[in-house]
């Protein structure tokens, strides 16, 4: 049982709870709590080793059976001390370190995701979520983009990250990735989504909350699309529009079958 805050095991998790430099220094990042932990194991994510307490629950517990049964290395961390490198408030009693093991692009590409500059971790999360149930292929993430696997963006995407490829790539790199598609880019001042062909192959751009699309992401794209909005506001956040957007591609894809 680990009982010292000096315990490597423990330092490389508080580690990488950090900074993205370390989790890209170790080439590891950390599920947090029974859902991402049961997710990642679902998914046949690579697993360097995983941390539990005496309080954890049945689910939990039949987890770290599951870790054992497959040879991994599971070893029991007082409440106190697992607590003292949680992200959230009260600690679930189980995280696990992974190691990072990018999912393949699926060729042909006919269905992307672009976050231009979204530092808010919750919307980056939930456009991940929103993008593997709206059966897109692949996410894009521009430079200035919050680190995907931060704990906070791992929570909101509830585990969308080990089903979906996620590639950090500067702006000529995701050129490259999209040349055979059509971009559009979600701008107030666009043609309505409504109206517009969404069905062929393409890739939707999704701006920063703040400042919107960037000077690279509007030189990238090939259209403008809006979401009508005859409410009085003046915007969604990112996570919302881009849930819009993607499901409406959905709609006019399944429609036109």
């Amino acid at each position: 049982m680990i009982t010292s805050i000096q315990n490597p095991k423990l330092k490389l998790a508080r580690s990488l709870m950090g900074r993205p430099k370390e989790r890209l220094a170790a080439g590891a990042f950390v599920a947090e709590g029974v859902r991402l932990v049961e997710e990642a194991l679902s998914a046949g994510w690579p697993i360097r080793y995983g941390l539990f307490t005496a309080g954890l629950g049945e689910r939990g517990m039949g987890l770290v059976k599951k870790l054992e049964a497959q040879g991994n290395d599971v070893e029991q961390v007082s409440d106190v001390l697992l607590n003292s490198i949680s992200e959230t408030e009260n600690s679930q009693g189980l995280l696990a370190v992974l190691d990072f093991s990018p999912l393949a692009l699926p060729q042909p590409l006919n269905f992307a995701l672009i976050a231009d500059s979204i530092r808010d971790p919750g919307n980056l999360g939930m456009l991940l979520r929103t993008a593997l149930a709206a059966g897109v292929q692949g996410i894009f993430l521009s430079p200035e983009t919050t680190d995907a696997f931060a704990p906070k963006v791992m929570r909101a995407g509830m585990g969308a990250h080990f089903r979906l490829p996620i590639l950090t790539l500067s702006w000529e790199e995701i050129r490259k990735a999209t040349r055979s598609l059509e971009i559009y880019l979600a701008d107030m001042q666009g043609s309505p989504c409504w109206q517009t062909n969404l069905s062929l192959p393409l890739a939707l751009i999704i701006g920063g909350e703040a400042e919107g699309a960037t000077e690279e992401a509007r030189q990238l794209a090939d259209k403008t699309v809006c979401i009508p909005m005859p409410g009085k506001v003046e915007s969604l956040n990112a996570g919302v529009a881009g849930a819009v957007l993607m499901f409406e591609v959905v709609r006019q894809r399944t429609l036109g079958k």
